[in-house]
């Protein structure tokens, strides 16, 4: 018995082992990225106009007799292997960012340029003149690309709705003459990216658990293997408790697939599985939430929103306003991942050694909002809580025609009042637009 509990101690050891490795080697990759983003869009402007005199110098000494300029196939060499290898992923780090969160894959990356017409052309001029014009102006696009990538005009969609002449105020009654309990709102259509509804919806709130939309959304683009394990930590368990968080549950010592973290972040809002996603893509929470805010402001959203946790904890300098907090929604659901995980009702984790039946999750949300007439269906929600935010929520929602909606609540006095504000907010302005 002893023996084997000293094999059982010693797999733990080697385990935690690993995870220090993974993390260390997490934190080295994070601080190449950090430089390289910093000093990469000087090393590559300075590539380009070396580039651009090169190709200058050449095209001055041509004869000014020639018939048809030369073609001749311009390259761009770095100083070592090294260099070339950065390029590499650099083109290939571009193609994996044009394809997430929509499921499409392949593509080459590059832009095939058709041969140019020469009027003044002999005859019988040799075709591979044709061919090298090709290959240089291929080779061309795919610098410009690389540079494009690293000055940031290759960077996905910004999210933006707007306000119109139609944009309905609410204040404390719906036209319908129904109380609307919550102190801040907006209601945004997808289809024309129009503002329906808002109260408030752009002044500063504190947006609590709403915060694990992004929390998933940045792990979901930063991991390839949902399968893959991580051991939970007491640190972790006693950080949600100390701070008075929601728990998914699970235990210290306990390995818990990447995939039942995304579910125990978003169902029953689990800092605790929250905290490890954070901890598993980018070694501890301060780094991820670097990474949040950097997908915050490839989104726009910067100058008004900003975190300082992965959970929602309250800061003051953890903000927001629902208006921004529709746009991260309306970008995880784009996320077909996120999507799956946020509209899932109930939940059961993988068998472990702590809990060998798995836990049960429940996103009670959508489980109480299915029951009122929201004129369609609520597909995703998300909920949050602290003090100083009230009683709020994000959710996407469907109506009878298709269409989708995403709302965003924050200030009620009770989680159902809540509830009943989107299950109104859908009847009475969805069907409307």
């Amino acid at each position: 018995m002893i023996e084997q509990l000293n094999d059982e101690e010693a797999a733990r050891e080697r385990h935690r082992q690993r995870i220090e490795q993974m993390r260390k080697s997490k934190q080295k990759q994070l601080l190449f990225r950090s430089y390289f983003r910093k000093f990469a869009p000087l090393a590559a402007g300075g590539m380009a106009v070396c580039f651009l005199l090169f190709a200058g110098s050449r095209l001055i000494r041509k004869p000014s007799g020639d018939v048809q300029e030369s073609a001749e196939r311009a390259s761009v060499q770095d100083a070592d292997d090294n260099t070339n290898d950065t390029i590499n992923d650099i083109i290939n780090e571009s193609k994996d960012d044009s394809v997430k969160g929509n499921g499409n894959e392949g593509g080459d990356g590059s832009v095939k340029a058709e041969p140019e017409e020469q009027p003044g052309n002999p005859e019988g001029a040799e075709s591979s003149q044709t061919g090298e014009k090709d290959e240089e102006k291929e080779e061309i696009s795919q610098v410009s690309k690389v540079i494009q990538t690293l000055k940031g005009e290759d960077r996905q969609k910004v999210y933006t709705a707007d306000v119109t002449a139609d944009t309905q105020p609410i204040w404390d009654k719906l036209n319908s003459g129904e109380e609307f309990y919550s102190g801040y709102a907006v209601l945004v259509d997808l289809d024309s990216n129009n503002i329906l509804a808002q109260k408030y919806a752009k002044d500063r709130i504190n947006p609590a658990s709403m915060t694990k939309v992004l929390t998933i959304l940045v792990a979901a683009e930063n991991i390839r293997n949902l399968e893959d394990t991580f051991t939970m930590t007491l640190d972790i368990t006693d950080y949600g408790y100390v701070n008075g968080c929601s728990s998914a549950g699970f235990e210290k010592d306990e390995e818990i697939s990447i995939l039942d973290l995304f579910y125990g972040t978003v169902l029953p809002s689990g800092a605790d599985a929250a905290l490890a996603l954070a901890i598993y893509v980018a070694g501890d929470q301060e780094a991820f939430v670097e990474m949040m805010n950097r997908k915050v402001e490839e989104l726009g959203l910067s100058g008004t929103t900003h975190f300082t946790n992965c959970v929602g904890i309250y800061d003051e300098n953890h903000y927001s306003t629902v208006y921004d907090m529709a746009m991260i929604m309306e970008a995880a659901i784009d996320n077909e991942f996120c999507k799956k995980v946020m509209t899932a009702h109930t939940y059961t984790t993988s068998a472990t050694l702590q809990h060998p039946e798995g836990i049960e999750l429940s996103n009670w949300f959508l489980r109480r909002i299915e029951d009122k007439d929201s004129g369609g269906e609520v597909i995703c929600g998300k909920t949050g809580y602290v003090e100083q935010s009230g009683n709020c929520a994000a959710s996407y929602a469907v109506d009878n025609s298709g269409k989708g909606y995403v709302c965003v609540t924050a200030k009620a006095n009770s989680p159902f009042r809540c509830i009943s504000d989107h299950a109104r907010l859908y009847k009475q302005f969805a069907q409307e637009s």
